[in-house]
């Protein structure tokens, strides 16, 4: 009997930490991270071959893990793209959120985003060393990382078990490097009504943890409801709370809408828009911790029924 009673006691401790933690799992942030910043794929500028490549294989992610398409053309969201930082050619580009959806029937949905764009070779702008230009921009960090965590966020809450009280929007934002352009286009059109947003979740460059700097935590600010989401995670992360929703990424576009919104971020570094941001410089580890974090503010998050907006400027 006192076998049989450890046995329930620890299978119950097993499912506890599961759901409160999460399935995260480092080979399959590897997996995505390699992938999406391999030299093959050249940097994924906006409009090149090798973004479509990206864009196609977050799609094909998405059904595996039988979300629902969630775009204007499945799980696609066109949008027509301009590069304004030089002058180049071919300023327009075509330009695709990719969109799906965890339809729970709930009245209320979560919005978790990244983008998967990148600098390319950097001749459309934004790299930070000119001798660089050129040469690929591999952007592991920036923002292969934080795809890998929609991703796994997304394997995580299809395969729990779990009927979660809220829906979840999981959005791949295109065109991040040229102006948080994917996330403006969504906002303004969106394929769920905005009103009915609880909140946004977005991460961009979770790849560097440096525990002497920790992992940023931005628009804690933007809600009264984020107190008590945060208060109550258990993480041996350092973390550091930033009450401003602005900001550059795609959180931002959401939070103009008045919609509360937190932004994970482990912040910049040597390579940060240079070639050397490449996938075995990334901190699996810590990106397996930061997403588990993220779980328990999600989950948190869900006792709630409001998030009051709070503007921060």
């Amino acid at each position: 009997m006192k076998s049989k009673i450890l046995h329930f006691l620890c299978i119950g401790f097993l499912g506890f930490s599961l759901q409160a933690y999460g399935q995260v799992e480092i080979p399959k942030l590897k997996e995505h991270v390699y992938y999406l910043s391999s030299d093959a794929m050249k940097g994924r500028a906006t409009g090149s071959k090798e973004n479509k490549k990206a864009a196609r294989y977050i799609e094909r992610e998405f059904k595996k893990m039988g979300l629902t398409p969630k775009g204007e053309n499945g799980f696609r969201q066109p949008f027509t793209a301009k590069v304004t930082r030089v002058i180049v050619k071919d300023s327009l580009r075509k330009a695709e959120n990719i969109i799906g959806f965890l339809d729970n029937q709930a009245a209320k949905t979560i919005v978790i985003g990244a983008h998967y764009d990148h600098l390319g070779l950097g001749k459309d702008g934004g790299s930070r060393d000119s001798t660089h230009i050129g040469h690929i921009h591999n952007g592991a960090d920036d923002n292969a990382s934080g795809v890998a965590g929609l991703l796994e966020l997304a394997r995580h809450y299809t395969s729990n078990g779990i009927t979660e009280p809220y829906n979840i929007l999981f959005i791949a934002f295109g065109a991040e490097e040229l102006g948080l352009l994917g996330s403006k286009h969504f906002v303004e059109q969106p394929t769920v009504k905005l009103q009915d947003i609880h909140w946004m979740l977005n991460f961009d460059m979770i790849g560097r943890y440096n525990p002497a700097n920790g992992l940023a935590i931005i628009g804690y600010g933007t809600s009264p409801g984020f107190k008590p989401i945060l208060s109550d995670i258990n993480t041996s992360l350092k973390y550091h709370k930033s009450h401003d929703g602005s900001g550059g990424s795609d959180q931002t576009s959401f939070y103009r809408k008045d919609i509360p919104v937190l932004f994970f971020h482990t912040g910049g570094h040597e390579d940060y828009h240079k070639k050397g941001d490449t996938a075995e410089k990334i901190n699996y580890q810590a990106m397996m911790q930061i997403l588990q974090l993220a779980i328990q503010a999600i989950d948190n998050s869900m006792k709630q029924a409001d998030l009051p907006f709070q503007a921060t400027n």
